[in-house]
């Protein structure tokens, strides 16, 4: 069986990391690795590769990054090439990128089971355009594997049959657990953030990327103040996205000097910071879903959340996107601690249960 597994941008490396890992108890199963080059320097994609074990990828589609549109046809173009040449089994699409888009309506044109990994999943906001990404994909795909309850009802209440949804896990917990694993064997001193971090704690990690965050003025200026006020309770360490600190420099955010802008970190060291932090305020979906597994306290700088299980049973508290809402909600989160429960089958185990499913049906 041939399988193909897409990565564009950085979360999805963390997705499909345990897949493939998971791949070689197999023998039978042929794996291949298509970058599609969403997200394409070094710092963005190289890192994530050493970080999480996985080999190079055998396709790279270098993408770039352009409109939703131009990008998303990129990736179609090159990668129906691919596939035409290759004629895998499946096609494995995870999370809600434009990559998970493209590649899934090329896989289903061709006649090429599609499988979605993290389906099911929704904010019921179609002005983000990962919402329309999933609900397209979800739209198409063969066969939906799913991490959580919510996700399993939204599936049903579309009409998908319910022998195809597979409630499974989360594979950003399988890796979450995979790295922590090895985060423990290792000499952490190594990270360039070690003594930034010792000289901070106790302290926020935060993470700031989403289009409707930082591309309008307003918004960011209101996101900035609520920074700078909770800094001036705690340091803020702060990896700044490239898109970030392009919009940064736009509209000329000015951030305190208790918030220390980092560069994009590999996914190992970024965790060596956030999992000891007293607070984690993020707009990600990834981070929402870990540090509930971490029983971190987090903040989500957001007005909706497609990872409903993270705050009606993890450590999440959804502030959104007001100056004062994010600050009440970071106080509240500071003083609750580490809290609420993980959610079933975030065990770790949720590639290897993705694997006995495409095997079966095979």
């Amino acid at each position: 069986m041939k399988v193909f597994l897409v990565a564009g941008a950085r979360p999805n490396f963390m997705k499909i990391a345990p897949i493939w890992r998971a791949s070689r108890m197999h023998p039978g199963v042929v794996c291949r690795i298509i970058h599609t080059g969403q997200h394409y320097d070094l710092e963005m994609s190289g890192a994530f590769f050493d970080d999480l074990d996985l080999p190079m990828p055998d396709f790279n589609l270098e993408a770039g990054s352009g409109s939703h549109a131009v990008q998303t046809a990129k990736i179609m173009t090159a990668f129906e090439e691919i596939c035409q040449r290759e004629m895998p089994d499946w096609v494995v699409v995870v999370g809600d990128v434009n990559s998970t888009l493209a590649c899934s309506i090329v896989a289903k044109k061709l006649l090429i089971r599609v499988a979605h990994v993290e389906a099911g999943l929704r904010s019921f906001d179609t002005t983000m355009p990962e919402e329309i990404n999933r609900m397209v994909t979800d739209s198409i795909s063969d066969r939906f594997f799913v991490t959580e309850e919510s996700g399993e009802r939204n599936l049903l209440a579309e009409g998908k049959p319910v022998e195809r949804i597979h409630v499974v896990g989360n594979v950003m917990i399988d890796n979450l657990l995979h790295q922590v694993g090895l985060l423990e064997q290792e000499d952490n001193g190594r990270f360039p953030t070690a003594a930034l971090k010792r000289e901070c704690t106790p302290f926020c990690f935060l993470t700031l990327h989403r289009p409707s965050n930082v591309d309008e003025r307003d918004t960011f200026e209101g996101i900035a103040a609520a920074l700078n006020e909770i800094a001036a309770e705690q340091p803020i360490l702060f990896p700044v996205h490239p898109r970030t600190s392009k919009m940064m420099a736009q509209f000329d955010i000015r951030l305190s000097t208790r918030i220390h802008l980092l560069p994009p970190l590999g996914f190992r060291e970024s965790l060596f910071l956030w999992k000891d932090a007293d607070v984690v305020l993020t707009d990600s979906g990834g981070l929402q879903e870990e540090t509930t597994a971490m029983h971190v306290p987090c903040v989500t700088i957001r007005e909706n959340t497609e990872r409903p299980v993270t705050v009606s049973m993890g450590s999440n508290i959804l502030a959104g996107i007001r100056q004062d809402s994010i600050v009440e909600a970071y106080r509240s989160a500071r003083q609750r601690g580490k809290s609420g429960t993980v959610p079933p089958y975030w065990d770790g185990k949720a590639a290897e249960r993705i694997w006995d499913v495409l095997l079966k049906v095979h």
